[in-house]
């Protein structure tokens, strides 16, 4: 939780920051975009975790988001700091920040019982969608009323504490095994053996398919909505954005109490497409009387998803492969630029509410598929990706 409210109130930040300094929102996007940067890394990293241990590996990213956060202090509260040493603080997160998320649920994965995981998940997963509601907030709030130099001193604070605890955290030694093969080849073995298990490559799918569909709409786009649909401002488009995550928290939370009934892959395919079918019906809300709670259930359905997904990630791979699997799950999210490049000329030709409706179809289309071509593996109850 730390951690991740420390990341969100860091990236408002340093995006402030940038947006002031150069007054260029093209500066701006390209801060945006190195966001996806690092995820290529994720994978590497996995399976570097699996080699020396992934505890090891956590707490040496968690003592690197420590030593960053030091620096750009120290730098914010002397004076010194310029546009270009954020852009290079950024890149460094951006390596960080997705291998993160991939070690902290294989060590859920390592630590967890099986008919426990995907309440675990779910636990993980709110701190997540804590920060998106209230850190992004008060690192807004602590940049207004402290200055930034001031509040960068709470980020690292954050960041310290997180690293003391995660020294707590249980974790296994590194697989002899994995030493002893080479990164490329280990990391090679893994991708092979998603490809020949037919539930995890459904997974995979379904995971690039919402980052390509959903998440633009969702997020990214958000501003256009607001400003374009709603005819609102930035404080609308907070009240968006707050809404799609509590809804999302709600899920989560949801998941804490039955997850561990539900049959896995089943509950990651209806809700993907309760997920699309929300954020039709969003698109065509004229204003926030309908929007928020379009948007807030969309939150809910994308939790209620992709919780399950990871769950059955961990629940079903072999213990050595999870560092591997985890790491190319993370490789999907490069579906989310691809659906921005695409929906960009959309929106300037057709407008939010026709490309949304067209992403949300195709979306659903595309999930029944998924749902059928792999119904063996993924749909019925008693399939691999439904075992408890």
């Amino acid at each position: 939780m730390l951690t991740s409210w420390a990341l969100e109130m860091e990236t408002i930040l340093l995006a402030w920051y940038i947006l002031v300094e150069t007054k260029s929102v093209v500066m701006l996007t390209m801060f945006g975009a190195l966001q996806y940067l690092g995820t290529l890394m994720a994978p590497v990293l996995g399976v570097t975790a699996q080699r020396v241990g992934v505890k090891k590996t956590y707490c040496a990213l968690r003592l690197a988001y420590t030593l960053l956060a030091a620096v750009t202090m120290t730098l914010a509260l002397t004076g010194v700091l310029m546009p270009w040493q954020v852009f290079v603080i950024g890149a460094c997160i951006s390596v960080i920040r997705p291998a993160d998320l991939v070690l902290r649920y294989t060590l859920l994965g390592e630590s967890m019982p099986s008919n426990n995981i995907i309440g675990a998940t779910s636990v993980s997963r709110t701190t997540q969608d804590s920060a998106r509601v209230f850190g992004a907030l008060t690192g807004a709030a602590l940049a207004a009323w402290l200055g930034m130099a001031n509040a960068y001193i709470a980020i690292a604070g954050f960041y310290g504490c997180a690293l003391m605890l995660s020294l707590q955290v249980a974790g296994k030694p590194g697989s002899r095994e994995s030493r002893a093969a080479s990164t490329l080849g280990d990391l090679s073995n893994g991708l092979v053996y998603v490809w020949q298990t037919p539930h995890l490559r459904a997974a995979m799918t379904v995971a690039f398919l919402v980052n390509l569909c959903a998440f633009p709409l969702t997020n990214s786009l958000l501003p256009a909505v607001a400003k374009d649909v709603y005819h609102t401002d930035q404080r609308g488009l907070s009240y968006l954005a707050a809404s799609f995550a509590f809804g999302a928290l709600m899920g989560s939370i949801l998941l804490t109490r039955i997850g561990y009934r539900l049959p896995s892959a089943r509950t990651m395919i209806v809700f993907c497409g309760v997920w699309y079918m929300m954020t039709l019906l969003f698109a065509q809300m004229p204003g926030f009387t309908g929007g928020i709670p379009m948007i807030m259930l969309a939150g809910c359905a994308q939790s209620m998803s992709m919780v399950p997904l990871s769950a059955m990630l961990l629940r079903t791979t072999k213990e050595g492969f999870r560092g591997h699997v985890m790491g190319t799950r993370t490789l999907m999210i490069y579906g989310v630029p691809i659906g921005l490049l695409v929906a960009g000329p959309l929106i300037a030709d057709y407008g939010y509410r026709v490309t949304a409706t067209a992403y949300c179809v195709f979306g659903l289309a595309c999930t029944a598929l998924i749902a059928w071509h792999w119904r063996d593996h993924i749909w019925r109850v008693d399939a691999p990706g439904n075992r408890r």
